[in-house]
């Protein structure tokens, strides 16, 4: 079974709204709910009382119509009461300012009460329903996302240094205090990086997010291990836009029963498209390739900066479709039906203001069909040959103060990787540097400015055992302390595998574009490097580096490493990984990506992103409508069982 639906919030209606939600849901085949995120003022109206009345009511009643339940911790909303009676729980910027109640996620995780009362409205939740057969699930907070800098972080902050560094002796050359006479003399002075002067020390900041990191999952552990003692349903918590919540993802994909991630686009069109295969094949490698599930996406939103913007008739169905194909076990929403009050007044949904009677929800009943089609789909799962390097450690040390250029964008990077390789046809995994890549023919590094040992290690021996890895500017140019690699860039055993050494790094005026030797066009970034065994490919036509290697392959051991030393645009980044996987065409403007059961069944997913029809080579039989299908219409999706 594929699971289709989303929030539901009957808190906010009336039982005359419940019995027409029920009929919608039943027409719009409707089989999982996610209940509670945001109702912890209904649920302990005081401090110890609960009132599990309304929710009892409500979880009898999706499961008599036939409606799992996703139920949820209400975590990420503290109600009046607590945050009036612990008021140092909210919590404070870098600058000071303590925030009030009014919104969403105001909360301190290093609080003391904070943690206390989110493990009591766990427990007591899964006391009253671990075993209530609606609940199919448990979703534990909502979308980790707020930092603190406030006394009690400090205070963790302190007692996670001392477990990770041990003594201050360490601390103090970890983070190179040495320098702006910053050495610490006891553990009291040391803080979370608030607000300073000047430059905040590199080492803090990377500390500091990896310290808030672990706290989330420990606050996550601890509401997930009170319910576990009463309820044997797999938890999860959902995964948010990239750079939109201070997580190692890779770590908290192996704190989860089940990966979920939430996908709201920034960019209509092909680029909503492209941006779907990116989220889906994110969430796939955090599950370590099991299937996973996508917890939101809007029926009808894309949000461009400040704007919302709506989408285009067929867009619910072919980015439902694109996450399934990359492995998602069906399509969840936020919200099933439109507020009518409230700080997501305007935030689409199932049901939208406009009712029953609308293009939005003609859709959603018609993808609702077409999901429950993909039933014998479930438990399937996807292989990629080609991997893109991801690591937390990585973004948060292009993220310190002082770095040579402020157009280095980490996710930017991996976007750009995985567009490329999207748009000639190629499926994708995400992979840590530290992780077996033996398994994949062609691994890109987009944004590695900081790589451990062990990772430059992991590289190098990939390469030699045969692999074909792309390494882009900047990339090695730390260890995991944020210290400077000394002799030359990169670290020395990735050195060795790509036969170059860069000595000196040459960032470019915001805007200022130069040309290589084969006319294409870079940008952001130049090195001055030398060849020690590779293969010049392309050079600089540009200033002091005229003629010196911009683009280098060097074969090693049983494969090839490439380094690109400057920010090629868009298209000769494109040109060069089609190069390099030696594809040599034009993006087709169909994704087709396919799902294998351990039965040896698979199924072809199609999307066609073009406004032309596309003939497929022969007609097969389609699982969306249940009939044949001979050609994809402009903007149509099929689904394509293989013959056994």
């Amino acid at each position: 079974m594929m699971f289709f639906g989303g929030d539901y919030n009957p808190e906010q209606w009336d039982e005359a709204v419940w019995k027409e939600d029920d009929a919608l849901m039943r027409r719009a085949r409707v089989n999982l709910a996610t209940v509670g995120v945001f109702s912890w003022a209904l649920l302990e109206p005081e401090e110890g009382r609960y009132d599990f009345a309304w929710l009892d009511a409500h979880l009898d009643r999706l499961h008599a119509n036939d409606v799992s339940v996703n139920l949820a911790t209400p975590t990420a909303s503290p109600p009046p009461w607590f945050t009036l009676a612990h008021p140092d729980a909210m919590p404070v910027t870098q600058d000071g300012v303590r925030h009030v109640h009014g919104s969403r996620d105001t909360y301190c995780l290093a609080s003391p009460a904070y943690r206390t009362a989110a493990r009591n409205i766990a427990r007591a939740l899964a006391e009253r329903y671990g075993e209530h057969p609606a609940v199919a699930m448990w979703h534990v907070h909502n979308e980790y996302t707020t930092l603190c800098w406030c006394d009690h972080t400090a205070a963790a902050f302190r007692d996670w240094l001392r477990e990770r560094h041990g003594s201050l002796e360490a601390l103090n050359e970890a983070w190179g205090t040495a320098f702006w006479s910053q050495r610490y003399g006891s553990w009291e002075q040391v803080l979370p990086p608030r607000a300073t002067h000047w430059h905040q020390n590199p080492g803090q900041h990377l500390d500091f997010r990896r310290f808030w990191s672990d706290l989330v999952l420990a606050a996550f552990r601890e509401q997930r291990d009170a319910i576990r003692e009463h309820s044997d349903r797999p938890v999860t918590t959902n995964m948010m836009l990239p750079g939109y919540q201070n997580l190692d993802l890779w770590a908290l994909g192996r704190e989860v029963d089940l990966i979920a991630i939430d996908h709201y686009p920034d960019a209509p069109g092909l680029d909503a498209a492209a941006d779907t295969a990116f989220a889906a094949d994110r969430a796939r490698s955090f599950a370590g390739g099991r299937p996973w599930l996508l917890m939101e996406q809007g029926t009808n939103t894309v949000y461009d900066g400040d704007r919302i913007l709506g989408k285009e008739p067929g867009d619910i169905l072919r980015h439902t479709i694109g996450h399934i194909a990359r492995g998602s076990e069906g399509a969840l929403f936020f919200q099933w039906r439109q507020s009518r009050a409230g700080a997501e007044t305007w935030h689409s949904a199932m049901v939208p203001h406009a009712g029953a009677d609308s293009r939005v929800f003609r859709e959603v009943a018609a993808v609702g069909e077409a999901v429950e089609r993909l039933g014998e789909v479930a438990g399937s799962t996807v292989t990629a040959q080609v991997a893109v390097l991801h690591d937390a450690d990585a973004w948060w040390a292009l993220e310190v103060d002082g770095l040579p250029s402020a157009d280095l964008d980490y996710h930017g990077s991996l976007r750009r990787a995985h567009r490329a390789l999207w748009d000639a046809g190629v499926t994708v995994d995400f992979a840590h540097p530290e992780h077996d890549l033996s398994r994949y023919r062609f691994v890109v590094a987009p944004a590695l400015f900081l790589l451990s040992d062990a990772g430059a290690e992991n590289l190098r021996r990939y390469v030699s055992g045969g692999g074909t890895l792309l390494v882009q500017h900047f990339t090695g140019f730390v260890d995991e302390y944020l210290h400077a690699r000394l002799g030359g860039y990169p670290a020395a055993p990735l050195r060795e595998a790509l036969g170059i050494r860069v000595e000196e790094y040459r960032p470019l005026r915001r805007g200022e574009h130069i040309v290589l030797s084969d006319g294409s066009r870079a940008t952001a970034w130049s090195e001055l490097l030398r060849t020690e065994g590779a293969e010049t490919v392309l050079t600089y036509t540009h200033g002091m580096l005229t003629g010196r290697p911009a683009l280098t392959r060097h074969r090693f051991g049983q494969g090839e490493a490439w380094y690109l030393s400057t920010g090629l645009d868009d298209r000769g980044h494109a040109a060069l990984i089609t190069r390099i996987l030696g594809i040599g065409r034009e993006p087709s403007g169909v994704e087709s990506v396919t799902r294998h059961s351990t039965d040896g069944r698979s199924w072809q997913f199609l999307l066609n992103h073009t406004a032309t029809a596309i003939s497929l080579p022969e007609s097969a039989h389609d699982l969306l409508t249940g009939a044949p299908v001979s050609e994809l219409p402009p903007g149509g999706c099929a689904v394509l069982r293989n013959s056994l």
